[in-house]
């Protein structure tokens, strides 16, 4: 994983990998925005009804701002994935093409709308799983530090199929990926830990998503030729 990680920040440079850091950069911070603009909107009025027009806007405004930063760092890893998952296929087919590729002569693009539908898989499997593990959150509230350790490994487990999908895509069908997928749940799982952990460190966050598609793509070739990384 070491060697995948190298290989990944020595390709940062690529300007194919730089266009797709900006566009998923705007398109995720557009969806905040609109996130931002339909949270105010709806506690304005909310505020309006209970206090009047005087300090609704105000209160909504500071209500806004803190949720919205409360929901950035919830789902930010979230929403981060589902955006590189529509364009990561232009990071993999750049690590393949430098790499790889003898695989990246004979790789498939992925359609846009299988982009699409793995996008909004991870993002509906993200948001149910994290549901249905909020009883646990809370029953290891008395260890102090067990809900973040919960937290980050549950997200590790998906960040870790998501970056994985992302890259046998372009060589497998949806039956081989599964079987794929039963594979190397050890090895994605590690590569699950190092992503989620990227997003934990500021900064460093912002280039988790490329980081974590490139590493991919290392894990997957070695996966194939039965090596590690």
């Amino acid at each position: 994983m070491l060697r995948a990680l190298t290989l990944s920040i020595g390709q940062l440079g690529d300007r194919a990998i730089l266009r797709v850091l900006v566009k998923s950069l705007l398109v995720t911070l557009a969806i905040f925005a609109g996130l931002g603009a339909a949270l105010y909107l709806g506690l304005r009025s909310a505020f309006d009804a209970l206090v009047g027009i005087e300090f609704g806007g105000s209160l909504a405004s500071a209500a806004a701002v803190v949720l919205l930063l409360l929901g950035a760092w919830l789902l930010f890893r979230v929403v981060a994935i589902a955006v590189i998952g529509l364009f990561g296929d232009e990071v993999v087919a750049a690590v393949e093409a430098r790499h790889y590729p003898a695989a990246h002569a004979a790789a498939r693009p992925v359609r846009l709308a299988r982009s699409m539908r793995m996008a909004t898989a991870s993002v509906l499997r993200a948001v149910a799983i994290n549901l249905l593990m909020i009883p646990v959150y809370i029953a290891l509230l008395f260890t102090a530090i067990g809900p973040a350790i919960a937290f980050f490994l549950v997200n590790a487990l998906l960040l870790g199929r998501d970056l994985g999908e992302m890259v046998a895509s372009r060589h497998m069908g949806d039956a081989a990926v599964r079987g794929w997928r039963k594979a190397t749940r050890a090895r994605r799982f590690v590569l699950g830990l190092a992503g989620t952990g990227l997003f934990v460190v500021p900064g460093l966050n912002l280039f988790a998503p490329i980081l974590g598609a490139a590493m991919a793509t290392h894990l997957f070739h070695a996966s194939q030729r039965g090596k590690t990384t």
